[in-house]
């Protein structure tokens, strides 16, 4: 990893004393201090830590529940678009042991995770399937008429937004109902919503961000058809694109932390722990999660 020193110059200045003594007057001349102050500089990078075992077959997507840790794993099993049931959530833990291989079962190709009020939601296909996590257990399916490939999921308040890659469209599914936030999106799929609610997204045309009515601004056009998304925070994001890229993108500036290309490894939809700075990164076809530090 590559570093670099940025110096700040500070400059102190001490006040100019005035005193009578004896009929004269005395002046203590203002003085100037330079103080240097070394503030380090890391170029971003990806370090590797861990892999789990290759039992996770077809894993798509980790996401990390921010209240309790629990890192969850959903595995499609076989193709993406096949109504098989052989679909699976695993739970994993922070150190790349499987905890539970087969938590939740019975899904055709579980892709995209987010929780919400105790309950996480998956895309599966052309349904959304709701699991009550105390119970582990699927306790709804919601299906969305003329879904071509559901995707990627984030919610925020008492809303649950989910990608329809091919159909270019961003569904929102609130209180049981299932609306249309915005169409005519180029093969969108990663989503993720920052901490005002302001939902996010990649697609053909970059990072974008959304307003309330769907319209979108593009913040990035360099990191294109992207996978999974991170948001994390002061205008940084991750990026990750399946076929085997991860990208941080930091203001106007982008730069490629990861290429697994070679080694035919993907890079689905990551999952991040913020505490440990931790990436968490679904392989598909090598059927294990890969763990990654993240300095920047």
């Amino acid at each position: 990893m590559k570093k670099h020193n940025r110096v700040l110059l500070l400059m102190t200045v001490a006040p100019m004393l005035y005193w009578q003594c004896g009929g004269s007057e005395n002046k203590e001349q203002a003085q100037e201090e330079v103080v240097v102050v070394e503030e380090e500089v890391v170029e971003p990078s990806l370090t590797l830590v861990w892999e789990t075992p290759a039992e996770l077959t077809t894993c798509e997507s980790v996401l990390v529940d921010p209240s309790t840790g629990t890192i969850y794993v959903a595995n499609i099993d076989g193709d993406a678009r096949d109504h098989d049931g052989e679909g699976f959530i695993s739970i994993i833990s922070k150190d790349g042991e499987i905890l539970e291989r087969e938590w939740v079962t019975g899904m055709d190709g579980p892709k995209g995770m987010g929780i919400l009020d105790g309950k996480l939601y998956v895309t599966d296909i052309d349904d959304i399937v709701e699991i009550d996590i105390e119970k582990g257990e699927i306790i709804n399916t919601y299906v969305v008429e003329g879904a071509s490939f559901l995707n990627d999921i984030d919610v925020h308040g008492n809303k649950v937004y989910f990608s329809d890659m091919e159909k270019g469209l961003i569904h929102v599914l609130e209180d049981g109902e299932i609306s249309t936030l915005a169409e005519g999106q180029e093969n969108i799929n990663g989503l993720r919503v920052d901490e005002d609610g302001v939902l996010h997204g990649l697609d053909g045309a970059g990072l974008k961000k959304y307003a309330a009515d769907g319209t979108h601004e593009v913040l990035n056009s360099t990191v294109t058809g992207g996978d999974g998304l991170i948001i994390l925070g002061n205008g940084n994001y991750l990026a990750s694109r399946w076929a085997g890229e991860i990208w941080i993108i930091q203001g106007d500036n982008e730069t490629k932390l990861l290429d697994t290309k070679n080694d035919k490894s993907n890079t689905a939809d990551i999952g991040y722990l913020e505490e440990e700075n931790l990436v968490f990164v679904p392989t598909f076809m090598k059927d294990k999660v890969a763990a990654y530090r993240l300095e920047y």
